[in-house]
């Protein structure tokens, strides 16, 4: 009896200890976890001594510019490319991922041809049709497909940022702080991405910038209405006067309303955004991956003249599509 007694005692002292030093690890690992989920890129810069004019240069390097030196067609492309690069969070320029991806090109197209003569294919315009639009889909369609999904998640994170930190914003101002001072309150408390947005506006600031072009900058970063918005109403009450908590807090609620309206279109529109989205990514799917697996497939037919004439129809066809679905599916709010 005293031997199982002190058997049963022996577990429960492991168990103990065994809980003891879990709930030690695990504590001590949440802790962690909550404070670098607090800190944001620019914060983390600066306490590994970075200098403030290197922070702002490094966070705005991919900001979009636009070059009157191109036609419109090329210069709006390059700016959208821009945008979704400095939005994605990315370390890449634009220039950089466009480099990148035309070396990926040339590369896979390149191999693409020399698998397809390993293989015994003549090499005929049809199947360097194929080969290209394989490396096409491989070196650009997939990064930036990736690419701009990332953007989107930062931009919808940047949407439900916003009316939260306009609530801190509110809430330092009535509570006595300047403006400026409740911009750098912003700029400890709020996370990536807009904790480091409104820090590059507090660094403007700091350096003789005017407050409202400073976030007229971060608005056309973005390209988001709400910024816009709160830019303009700013911009008047620094004009007109008035009280700023009072307006920005009917702005936050305005915002909350629109975010509830447009939650509920998209709840609406989901499955004709669904099919959209099948309809763009499930014929480049099914293109890479029959010809990575089985490139006979398309080379044995390469060689006919009328699969040239057929790839271009198919390809014009696929783009008009795409542009069609989109236009159906882009509800305004």
């Amino acid at each position: 009896m005293t031997t199982e007694i002190i058997r049963i005692l022996i577990l429960v002292a492991l168990f103990a200890g065994v809980f003891l030093v879990t709930q030690f690890f695990a504590t001590n690992y949440a802790k962690s976890r909550s404070h670098k989920g607090a800190i944001n890129r620019r914060l983390e810069m600066i306490s590994s001594g970075q200098d403030r004019e290197e922070i702002i240069g490094q966070l705005i390097k991919n900001r979009p510019q636009s070059s009157s030196n191109l036609p419109a067609i090329i210069d709006n492309a390059l700016v959208k490319l821009q945008r979704i690069v400095f939005t994605s969070g990315i370390s890449l320029t634009a220039p950089q991922l466009l480099f990148f991806m035309v070396v990926g090109l040339i590369a896979v197209f390149l191999l693409s041809v020399f698998g397809a003569a390993l293989v015994g294919m003549t090499v005929s315009p049809g199947s360097l049709l194929i080969c290209l639009l394989f490396a096409l889909s491989i070196a650009v369609g997939i990064p930036l497909f990736v690419i701009r999904r990332i953007s989107e998640s930062r931009r919808k994170r940047m949407e439900y940022q916003f009316p939260i930190a306009l609530d801190i914003f509110v809430r330092a101002l009535r509570s006595g702080h300047p403006i400026a001072s409740a911009i750098d309150l912003l700029t400890k408390e709020m996370e990536d991405p807009i904790g480091s947005e409104f820090g590059l506006i507090s660094d403007e600031v700091a350096y003789g910038a005017d407050l409202v072009g400073a976030l007229e900058h971060m608005a056309d970063r973005w390209e988001l209405e709400d910024m816009k918005m709160f830019v303009v109403s700013l911009s008047v009450q620094s004009q007109t006067g008035g009280n700023l908590a009072e307006i920005l807090e009917n702005i936050s609620k305005v915002i909350r309303d629109r975010h509830q309206m447009f939650l509920k279109v998209k709840a609406l529109s989901s499955e004709g955004r669904m099919t959209a989205w099948m309809l763009t990514v499930l014929p480049i799917f099914a293109f890479v991956s029959i010809f990575a697996l089985t490139p006979q497939y398309y080379l044995e037919n390469a060689e006919d003249p009328v699969f040239l004439y057929g790839a271009i129809s198919l390809i014009i066809m696929y783009f008009l599509g795409v542009y069609i679905i989109r236009r159906m599916v882009d509800l305004k709010v």
